[in-house]
C-alpha cells in the first residue's frame, strides 16, 4: 500500500510577507511590459531598487519582477515607478473566490497562477514578420543580384522598403522613443537608429544624389566598399535588417514559449469539475474552486483526481507520473493520502479533499517552479551589469568608427557603412537570454521528473559540492519497520536424496508460516512498530489470521496471549526466561547475530517450547546502493548520517556501499556534523526527509530535501524530491549542473559573439544587412541550445 507524497512548501507566494527588506516587507510579482532587451530589464530592475525599502528582481524572458518592499509602500507606487521608466506594470490577479461561490471567470481551479496569455502578442508579431518578409524579399534579391536590377528598380525598391522601414520597424522606433525620452539607450536603439539612418540616406541619394537616375546599378559587397555616396541607396539594409530583427523576435518569442511549456503543463493538470457526495448519498457536479476542505467527492476510472486528500473507500492504482515522473503506478486504499492531478487508473474511489486551492501539491509546485525561474543565478546578474552600460558604449563605439573612418580614408560611404554595421551587430538580445531560458527549461523539466529547484543560486552550489550526507531513516532506508527473516526451530531433517530434500522443504515451510500466524495474529493485537511489521509480513504471507482468545501486553518484553487455545509468547530473551522456556542454541545464535547487525529479533513460543525467531528492522530502500553509486559517479563522497547505534549504521552502510558513517548523533548535533565536515574543507550537499534534519538541510551548502518528508525538511532544502527515492538526488544534481553548464554555454556565446563581432563591423568587414541577420540568428541560437535541456534523461 503505497500512498502519495505531501505537498512541498515553496518560497512565499507573490503576496506573502516577507521578504529582504524588512520583517514587515510584503513581497509582489509584477508582470513588466515593453521590455525588448537585458538593458530594459536592468533598468527597471535599477529604478525599483533606488527606490527606499525596495528589493527587486527583474527577468526579462519571463517578463517578470519579483518585488519586496516596505510598510510605507504600496503596490500603486511600484506601478508608477515602473511607467515612468517606460513601460508598464500589472499586479497579479485578485485572489481566489471563497470556496462557496462560483469561481471567476478565468480563475485556476488548481489555485496555481495561471500563465501570461502571450498568444495573441505572437499572433501579431507573426503578422508583422509575414508582411515585411513578403515585402523585404524583393528589395534583398534586387540589391544584392545585379541581374535583377532593371531600370528605375530603385524607386520600386524604395516603394517596398518604406513600408517595411516604417510599420514593419514601428516596435522598435516606438521602444527607441520611449527609452529616449526617458533618457535611456536600448537595444531597439540601436535598430531604430542603424535602419532609419540606412533608410534615410537612401532618401537623400535618391531625391538630391545621382541614386535616382534612370539606368543606375550597384553591386553587393559582404564588406565596406568604397564608392561615391551620393550614387549609393543602402534599403536592402534598412528592410533586411527589419526583416531579419522581426524573423528572430518571432523564433525567440515561439523558442521561450516552448521553454515555459513544463510550466504551463503543470498549471494546467488540474481538474476543472468534480462530483461531490451530498448527504442522502446523491453526486452533484461542481467546479473544483468551489470544493472545500472536509468534501468527500468520487474518482472514477480515468478521471483527475479534483485535489490532495484521503481515501475514505475503494482501492485503485493512481498514475502520478505528471508529479512524480515515475512510470510505475501506485497502489492507494482507504487511508492513504492523494495528490490533485494524478488519475486513477482501476477502481473507484470516494476522496475526502484536506487541501483545496492554492494549498495543494499541485499549485505549490506550480508557484515554486515559477519562482525559481523569476530569480537569476550569480553569472546572469554580471550579464545584466554589462548589459545595462552596453548600448551606451555600443553607441560612442559607432561613433568612434565613423569618426575614424572619416579621418582615415575622407569616404563617406565607407565610414557611414561602417558605422551602421556596429550599431546593428552589437544589440545584446542574446545575453539578456542566456541565462533565464535555459533556467526556465531546467526548471521546468525537472518539475516533470519529480524534481524541485527553489532557485537559481542552487545552480552553483550542485557544481561545488563534493561530498554527500545521507539521513538513514527515511532516506536510506524505508522508515518503516519491516519482517527480514524467519528462523524455525526445526529445520532440515538431514536426509539424503532430492526427495528427502523436497520433504524437508515441505515442512519448514509449513513451519514458517505457522509461526507467522499464530505470531502474527498475537501481534496484531498490538500497536508497536515492530508488532505491526510482523503482523504486516504474516497477513501478506499467510493470509487471514485467527482472532486471539486473550491478550496481554508484557511492558518492555513482548506479548503474551491465547490463540488457538495455545498459549504464545512473542518478545524478548527475557520473556521466555520469566517463563521457564529454554531458548534452544541454535535460536539464541540468531538472536545474538541479529543484534550485533542492529536487527531486532524477537522469539516465538507456545506450549511451553521455544518456536522460533523473528528478525526486524528498517529496511534499505531497494534503489539506494544504485544511488549511492550514481552519487560517486557524480564526483560525491557520500556519508551516512543517523543517530541510530554504530552497529545498525554499518549495516546498513556495507549494504549500499558508504564508507564513511557518522553514528549516534543526536537531531540537535547533526548541524554540528554538517559544519564540522565544512570546517575540513568540503563543500557539503546534505539529503534529509525528517524534522530534525531541516537545521542541517538548512545549514548544508546544498539542501535536498526528499518529497517524502516533512513541511519543515522540506522547506529548508535547496531542491526538493517529489520521489521518496534516493536516485532522484542524484537525477537532481545532474539536472542542476547541465543546467548550469548551458547558462554558462549560452553567456560564452552571447558573450564571444559581441566581443568578436565588433571589432569586425567597425573594420568594415561586415556589411550591416548581414550583420542584422547574424545579430539576430544569435539570439534564436541561445533559446534553441537552452531547450536541448528538455531532452534530459
Amino acid at each position: 500500500m503505497t500512498s502519495t507524497v505531501p505537498a512541498p512548501s515553496p518560497s512565499p507566494s507573490p503576496a506573502a510577507t516577507a521578504g529582504d527588506s524588512g520583517p514587515d516587507a510584503s513581497r509582489i510579482e509584477l508582470t513588466i511590459g515593453g521590455m525588448t532587451c537585458a538593458s530594459c530589464a536592468a533598468r527597471v530592475e535599477k529604478k525599483l531598487n533606488r527606490m527606499e525599502g525596495v528589493t527587486a528582481t527583474v527577468n526579462f524572458a519571463t517578463e517578470k519582477a519579483v518585488v519586496s518592499y516596505g510598510a510605507g509602500l504600496e503596490v500603486a507606487d511600484l506601478i508608477a515607478t515602473v511607467e515612468r521608466t517606460g513601460y508598464t506594470a500589472v499586479p497579479p490577479p485578485p485572489p481566489e473566490p471563497e470556496p462557496s461561490t462560483p469561481p471567476a471567470a478565468g480563475a485556476h481551479a488548481d489555485g496555481a497562477r495561471p500563465p501570461a496569455d502571450d498568444e495573441g502578442e505572437a499572433g501579431a508579431l507573426r503578422q508583422r514578420l509575414l508582411v515585411t518578409l513578403l515585402l523585404a524579399a524583393p528589395v534583398v534579391l534586387m540589391a544584392m543580384v545585379p541581374t535583377l536590377q532593371f531600370d528605375n528598380w530603385q524607386w520600386l525598391s524604395l516603394t517596398l522598403a518604406a513600408p517595411v522601414v516604417v510599420w514593419g520597424g514601428l516596435p522598435f522606433h516606438r521602444a527607441a522613443w520611449t527609452g529616449a525620452r526617458h533618457g535611456a539607450a536600448i537595444m531597439d536603439t540601436l535598430v531604430s537608429l542603424g535602419t532609419l539612418t540606412a533608410f534615410g540616406w537612401s532618401l537623400w541619394a535618391l531625391f538630391f544624389g545621382h541614386a535616382g537616375m534612370p539606368g543606375m546599378r550597384h553591386g553587393f559587397d559582404l564588406t565596406v566598399s568604397r564608392t561615391d555616396g551620393s550614387s549609393t541607396i543602402y534599403l536592402e539594409v534598412a528592410a533586411g535588417v527589419t526583416a531579419f530583427i522581426l524573423l528572430g523576435r518571432y523564433l525567440e518569442a515561439k523558442s521561450k514559449r516552448r521553454a515555459g511549456a513544463a510550466l504551463r503543463a503543470l498549471l494546467e493538470l488540474g481538474a476543472k469539475d468534480v462530483s461531490v457526495l451530498r448527504p442522502g448519498g446523491h453526486e452533484e457536479r461542481i467546479p473544483v474552486a468551489r470544493l472545500a476542505v472536509g468534501d468527500r467527492f468520487v474518482v472514477r476510472p480515468g478521471e483527475k483526481i479534483a485535489t490532495d486528500g484521503r481515501v475514505i473507500e475503494g482501492e485503485s492504482a493512481v498514475d502520478a507520473s505528471m508529479l512524480t515522473g515515475e512510470s510505475v503506478p501506485l497502489d492507494v486504499s482507504a487511508g492513504d493520502g492523494v495528490t490533485g492531478g494524478t488519475v486513477g487508473v482501476s477502481g473507484r474511489l470516494v476522496v475526502e479533499a484536506t487541501r483545496v486551492g492554492a494549498d495543494t501539491q499541485l499549485a505549490r509546485m506550480a508557484a515554486l517552479v515559477e519562482d525559481a525561474q523569476s530569480g537569476k543565478a550569480q553569472v546572469q546578474r554580471l550579464a545584466d551589469r554589462i548589459s545595462g552600460i552596453f548600448v551606451p558604449t555600443v553607441l560612442l563605439v559607432a561613433l568612434a568608427t565613423l569618426a575614424f573612418w572619416l579621418l582615415a580614408t575622407d569616404d563617406m560611404t565607407a565610414a557611414f557603412t561602417a558605422a551602421v554595421a556596429v550599431l546593428i551587430i552589437a544589440c545584446p538580445c542574446a545575453l539578456g537570454l542566456a541565462t533565464p531560458t535555459a533556467l526556465m527549461v531546467g526548471t521546468g523539466r525537472g518539475a516533470q521528473l519529480g524534481i524541485l529547484i527553489k532557485g537559481p543560486e542552487v545552480l552553483e552550489s550542485t557544481r561545488r559540492a563534493d561530498t554527500v550526507v545521507l539521513d538513514k531513516t527515511g532516506t536510506v532506508t524505508t522508515g518503516r519497520m519491516t519482517l527480514q527473516g524467519v528462523l524455525t526451530a526445526g529445520g532440515d531433517d538431514g536426509t539424503d536424496g532430492a526427495a528427502g530434500q523436497d520433504e524437508a522443504a515441505v515442512r519448514d515451510e509449513a513451519g514458517v508460516r505457522e509461526l507467522l500466524r499464530l505470531a502474527g495474529s498475537l501481534e496484531h493485537a498490538s500497536e508497536h512498530p515492530v508488532a505491526r511489521a510482523i503482523a504486516a509480513a504474516a497477513l501478506e504471507r499467510v493470509g487471514p489470521l485467527p482472532t486471539p482468545q486473550s491478550f496481554e501486553n508484557v511492558a518492555g518484553l513482548g506479548v503474551q496471549g491465547v490463540v488457538d487455545g495455545r498459549k504464545v509468547l512473542v518478545g524478548r530473551r527475557r520473556l521466555l526466561e520469566e517463563r521457564s522456556v529454554e531458548l534452544p542454541e541454535r535460536l539464541a545464535a540468531a538472536m545474538t547475530e541479529a543484534e550485533a547487525e542492529g536487527r531486532t529479533a524477537v522469539a516465538v513460543a507456545w506450549d511451553g517450547s521455544a518456536r522460533g525467531v523473528l528478525t526486524v528492522a528498517d529496511a534499505v530502500k531497494e534503489s539506494s546502493a544504485e544511488a549511492v553509486a550514481e552519487l560517486r559517479r557524480l564526483g560525491l563522497t557520500p556519508v551516512l548520517l543517523t543517530g541510530d547505534n554504530r552497529p545498525v549504521a554499518e549495516s546498513v552502510a556495507r549494504a549500499v556501499g558508504i564508507g564513511e558513517v557518522m553514528a549516534e548523533v543526536l537531531p540537535e548535533e547533526k548541524v554540528d556534523a554538517v559544519r564540522r565536515l565544512q570546517s575540513e574543507g568540503r563543500v557539503v550537499a546534505m539529503v534529509g526527509d525528517g524534522v530534525n534534519d531541516a537545521a542541517a538541510l538548512a545549514a548544508a551548502d546544498l539542501g535536498l530535501a526528499m518529497g517524502t518528508g516533512t513541511d519543515a525538511a522540506i522547506e529548508a532544502g535547496d531542491l526538493t524530491l517529489v520521489r521518496g527515492d534516493l536516485r532522484v538526488a542524484a537525477d537532481a544534481i545532474r539536472l542542476s549542473r547541465r543546467t548550469l553548464t548551458t547558462i554558462k554555454g549560452n553567456l560564452f556565446w552571447a558573450f564571444g559573439y559581441n566581443v568578436a563581432a565588433l571589432p569586425l563591423a567597425a573594420a568594415g568587414l561586415l556589411n550591416p544587412m548581414i550583420a542584422g541577420a547574424a545579430m539576430a540568428f544569435s539570439s534564436v541560437f541561445v533559446v534553441t541550445n537552452s531547450l536541448r535541456l528538455r531532452n534530459f534523461r
